[in-house]
């Protein structure tokens, strides 16, 4: 028995393995480097394809099924593209979905990053009217095909990966007497030459990362906050909570990225595992300021600026919470040194240049701080990211200035990283 009626989008994918993929973005990017590419181009898609009212496959080559969940996430299903060229394995695909109870059938690849969910919207309308809705790309190919019916004569004989494929689908769709209908024409990201439309459609897209560790109390309103005042991609980096995180973080569909313990390892795989071009690192305990992606923009417009953080706000009603914060918004706009409860944010090209986070105990939001200063400004961006004073209440609003500062000191005197987490153990565990 097949099943209810439906609108099907099938994404054509591949298994991002270097060397056998985006071959001819080798010469610039690397074997590795254009595997990357793909993969982040894959994310951006499939997140685009999944923001609506249908059912998602991902029809996939290399690899397989458990692969392709384990890096693109369990929303979609994943099917073998199988044998044949890309004619034969389309129409299979597009054949299975009708015999499945599909409606109307959208078609997209992962070349084009720029896709958007209104184009996506504006197809499966048209086929309301339209036995055929296709996207040109402008190589002369097109990055969105949806039928009405299965269309087997459109697939057949067809001279792939040339510049003719668009004008040879419309004159088989012209004698075969079907009303297709264009929408814009849209990049796809296939040579050197097309790489800054990837790099722009990337960008746009801001990446969250939230480290981990037994967090199940604190996380839910951290997640809400970051959803409610925005639409980036979410990940939550954990390092073997076994309390509610996980089933928080499950609850509300974030992506979960395993990770060995430790703030800097866990935002290293959550960046790595990220596909966003700007990125931003938020405790489990800080909620961002209100329109925290657009002042993060802003902020990083300013002419030198290669990272940012916001102020600093304390959750609390004690005075002396107060004069912490004033301290803590001096240190951050005269010496260039905001910590990490402040979240910091920066563009993915800035944050590989750097290497990442230095993978240490302790300080790693300074030693990044540090490094990113010798490519150009630290800026603070407009409002405020509030954060626990659970550090303070424990150890006291002095004791934990002085310790803190201390440590700031042990830092800047050269003693080592592990020596300083040991002279402050016992504190960062709970505070992680």
């Amino acid at each position: 028995m097949s099943a209810a009626p439906h609108d099907h989008l099938i994404l054509f994918a591949r298994w991002p393995e270097p060397g056998r993929t985006k071959t001819r973005l080798i010469p610039a990017l690397g074997a590795a480097g254009a595997a990357e590419l793909q993969r982040r181009m894959t994310l951006q898609v499939l997140r685009t394809a999944l923001g609506g009212d249908r059912q998602v496959e991902v029809r996939f080559e290399g690899g397989d099924a458990p692969q392709m969940a384990a890096t693109f996430g369990t929303g979609p299903t994943y099917s073998p593209q199988g044998d044949g060229d890309l004619g034969a394995r389309l129409g299979r695909a597009v054949d299975a979905a009708f015999g499945g109870g599909a409606k109307r059938v959208v078609v997209v690849g992962t070349d084009c990053p720029a896709l958007r969910a209104a184009q996506l919207t504006q197809a499966f309308d048209a086929l309301a009217r339209a036995d055929l809705v296709l996207g040109p790309a402008t190589d002369g190919g097109y990055y969105l095909l949806g039928v009405a019916a299965p269309q087997p004569a459109l697939f057949d004989r067809i001279a792939w990966s040339t510049a003719s494929v668009l004008a040879e689908t419309l004159a088989r769709a012209a004698a075969q007497g079907l009303w297709v209908q264009q929408l814009e024409a849209l990049s796809d990201v296939d040579r050197p030459a097309d790489l800054p439309h990837a790099e722009a459609a990337l960008e746009r897209t801001l990446s969250v990362i939230v480290p981990t560790r037994y967090e199940g109390a604190r996380l839910g309103p951290t997640l809400d906050r970051i959803a409610a005042c925005g639409d980036p991609e979410i990940l939550v980096a954990d390092a073997g909570s076994t309390d509610e995180t996980l089933a928080s973080a499950t609850e509300r569909g974030v992506r979960i990225i395993q990770s060995a313990p430790g703030r800097a390892a866990q935002m290293n795989a959550g960046a790595a595992a990220s596909y966003g071009g700007l990125l931003l690192f938020c405790h489990a305990d800080t909620h961002l300021p209100a329109d925290y992606e657009t002042l993060a923009r802003d902020a990083l417009a300013t002419p030198a600026a290669v990272v940012g953080a916001f102020d600093l706000a304390l959750r609390g009603d004690e005075r002396a919470l107060r004069h912490i914060e004033r301290a803590v918004a001096w240190r951050s706009r005269r010496l260039q040194s905001p910590y990490g409860d402040q979240a910091i944010f920066l563009r993915r090209t800035i944050f590989e240049r750097l290497g990442g986070y230095t993978v240490q105990p302790i300080m790693e939001d300074h030693d990044l701080i540090r490094r990113a200063k010798r490519l150009g400004r630290v800026v603070i961006a407009a409002g405020s990211a509030s954060t626990s004073a659970r550090f303070w209440r424990k150890h006291g609003m002095l004791g934990g200035t002085v310790r803190n500062q201390a440590v700031l000191l042990g830092a800047r005197l050269g003693l080592s990283p592990e020596r300083l987490a040991r002279w402050r153990a016992g504190t960062r565990v709970e505070d992680a």
